[in-house]
């Protein structure tokens, strides 16, 4: 990958809204090359998604979420892979990652209520014959997701001048 297409990708990845006739500008390239150069990286699945960070909290919406810690027997021949498969199918499963340390697998969730969640745990996740053992913590709040801050403090730090 060149440096142009890390620069797109950069871009984008700030903020995918961005037109391409703004990035050509920014870039120094013609349109319809910055256009093609998106459509290559979308046919190599280096871009996968485009994503929109909503505050549900804010939105008025109750979602729960939480981090699951799965402790998982590796199949033969397919690793921690198979397992992980298995968990990322489920519509609830955000995310899965595979780690170092207590834990195999890290697998982040979402659901309506706490009850759905657990639910979820007792008779999706710990049903899996590779399962060995879960923990689940429950997010209580979120201050920071994705790289933003979701209520910035900084905003009202300024003095209140009253006449």
């Amino acid at each position: 990958m060149d440096k142009k297409d890390q620069e797109i990708l950069e871009m984008l990845q700030d903020n995918s809204r961005l037109r391409t006739d703004q990035m050509a500008a920014m870039l120094g390239l013609e349109e319809n090359e910055v256009a093609d150069r998106i459509k290559a990286l979308e046919e190599q699945r280096i871009i996968v998604k485009y994503h929109t960070l909503i505050n549900w909290e804010k939105a008025g919406e109750e979602i729960v979420s939480a981090l699951i810690e799965v402790k998982v027997t590796p199949q033969r021949g397919a690793g921690f892979d198979a397992v992980a498969e298995r968990i990322y199918r489920f519509p609830e499963v955000k995310s899965v990652y595979l780690m170092s340390g207590r834990y195999d697998l890290s697998v982040l969730i979402e659901g309506k209520t706490m009850k759905e969640v657990a639910l979820f745990v007792s008779t999706k996740l710990a049903t899996i014959d590779e399962v060995q053992s879960t923990a689940t913590h429950f997010v209580l709040k979120k201050y920071k997701q994705e790289g933003i801050i979701l209520e910035d403090k900084e905003k009202d730090r300024r003095l209140v001048i009253s006449p």
